[in-house]
């Protein structure tokens, strides 16, 4: 009945809970090499991201329910607004497991594997459901997600040389 909420929001959370959350992780753990300032990052950011990234798109398609043409109702903003925020929330939260389970070099490793696999399996659904070659959309997801890590983790390094 909400496919399309349900594929919208859920796409949309979760490339840019993985996203955000690998860039969080290395970014932290290059600043301080600290578990415990990741894993209370992790939980925060699924709050608090979660809620923003939810907020925003809901904001993108109430645009649309403006005017004679109506591409949405209320009902289904709110609806993608809800799926947006879980799948944001949900996959970030996934990332805390490799951190609790793991010493904090490891986990990082097993963070990006972990995001990689959501991101390539995201991007293989979405590009069915839209009757596209998968390959492109992964390789462009994870060459995005691959320049957010290297840039997180090289202001990572460099702010405890400023501070």
């Amino acid at each position: 009945m909400y496919s399309h909420q349900l594929i919208t929001g859920v796409s949309f959370g979760l490339t840019s809970g993985v996203i955000t959350t690998l860039g969080m992780i290395v970014g932290l753990y290059s600043a301080t090499s600290s578990k415990l300032a990741v894993v209370a990052a992790i939980i925060v950011m699924a709050i608090a991201g979660g809620l923003a990234d939810a907020v925003g798109l809901h904001m993108a398609e109430e645009t649309e329910i403006e005017g004679g043409d109506a591409k949405h109702t209320q009902k289904e903003v709110w609806f993608t607004t809800l799926f947006t925020f879980l799948s944001d929330a949900g996959s970030i939260l996934t990332f805390a497991v490799p951190v609790l389970l793991f010493p904090l070099k490891s986990a990082v490793f097993v963070a990006g594997l972990w995001g990689i696999f959501l991101l390539t399996a995201s991007n293989f659904y979405v590009a069915k459901v839209k009757s596209e070659d998968p390959v492109k959309l992964v390789i462009n997801h994870l060459l995005l997600a691959f320049c957010v890590v290297i840039i997180s983790y090289w202001i990572g390094a460099l702010i405890p040389q400023l501070f």
